[in-house]
């Protein structure tokens, strides 16, 4: 009979060869080292370097509290392991897969090892999986973690290609806006108008609202803050884009847009930003065709 378990350190180090070409096996198996994300060279250094890990962690004790001080190089392999397949565009599921295959190779050795035992066998095999799946719900949490703070970066992303500053003329700036302002979205409006003001030293800016799908109160508002920003950076704005339901809107709910410019097309801003600016465009006549004789 054996005198040590299945989460001694001793059981995995004497069977760290077999467990590991077996454990490589059954990611095979599942597909995931075969996968065109990662390679199967990663795949076998990730898996050694774990085991290695889980020996270090064994040696400390505390198989019952993975947030313990011996289990730290562990979490934070599988931290920086779950950031990574986040980043490659693994699911949750496949990422934690790497932990949850390992128990197939792990249970056939306990099999072996405590078949005449059979209580043994079932404590043993119940603390190896009470480890497991703690790893196992650790890797998923910090995929979560990962894949959050992939999508808000890329939602910062596409909020900022979403506002995009153009300049239209010397001294005049044009700032076409698509889709809902909500509070998030008004900041990086207005930091994007603001920070394109000081660099151009643009005197006029026109905010244009013809992507805006509707406007409430809370709309209205986020386009007058930006309005008064802009002004205490020195430049003038105009609003345009306001088309006839977005009027009655506006008049219905009572919002006050009386020291706004406002205009129905980017064109008519346009034209009135030219003033203020004090240019004048001159339209070119056509030149008559020579007469045949």
């Amino acid at each position: 009979m054996p005198t040590y378990s299945s989460i001694d350190t001793e059981f995995i180090r004497s069977k760290q060869k077999e467990l590991l070409a077996s454990w490589l096996s059954s990611l095979s198996s599942s597909g995931i080292a075969g996968d065109r994300r990662t390679s199967l060279v990663d795949v076998e250094q990730q898996a050694k370097e774990f085991l290695e890990l889980l020996i270090s962690g064994l040696q400390g004790g505390n198989i019952h509290d993975i947030q313990s001080g011996n289990w730290e190089p562990v979490r934070k392999f599988l931290e920086s392991f779950s950031r990574e397949r986040a980043l490659q565009g693994f699911s949750a599921e496949q990422t934690a897969t790497f932990i949850f295959s390992f128990k197939k190779p792990l249970f056939s050795r306990l099999k072996n090892e405590f078949s005449r035992d059979a209580e043994a066998l079932a404590e043993e095999t119940w603390l190896a999986t009470q480890l497991l799946d703690k790893m196992g719900m650790l890797t998923v949490r910090a995929f979560q973690r990962s894949r959050e703070e992939v999508i808000n970066r890329q939602q910062e992303e596409m909020l900022e290609l979403s506002t995009p500053v153009v300049k239209l003329w010397d001294g005049i700036l044009a700032l076409p806006i698509i889709g809902t302002l909500d509070s998030a979205r008004t900041q990086v409006v207005m930091e994007s108008l603001l920070q394109a003001i000081v660099q151009t030293n643009s005197r006029v800016a026109i905010i244009d609202i013809t992507g805006v799908p509707t406007v409430d109160t809370v709309v209205a508002q986020h386009l007058l803050k930006t309005v008064t920003a802009a002004r205490l950076m020195g430049a003038d704005c105009i609003i345009s884009g306001v088309r006839p339901q977005i009027a009655q809107t506006i008049v219905h709910l009572g919002i006050n847009l009386s020291d706004v410019t406002t205009k129905a097309s980017l064109a008519a801003a346009f034209k009135v930003a030219l003033e203020r600016a004090g240019i004048a465009l001159a339209r070119e006549m056509p030149k008559e065709m020579p007469r045949k004789s």
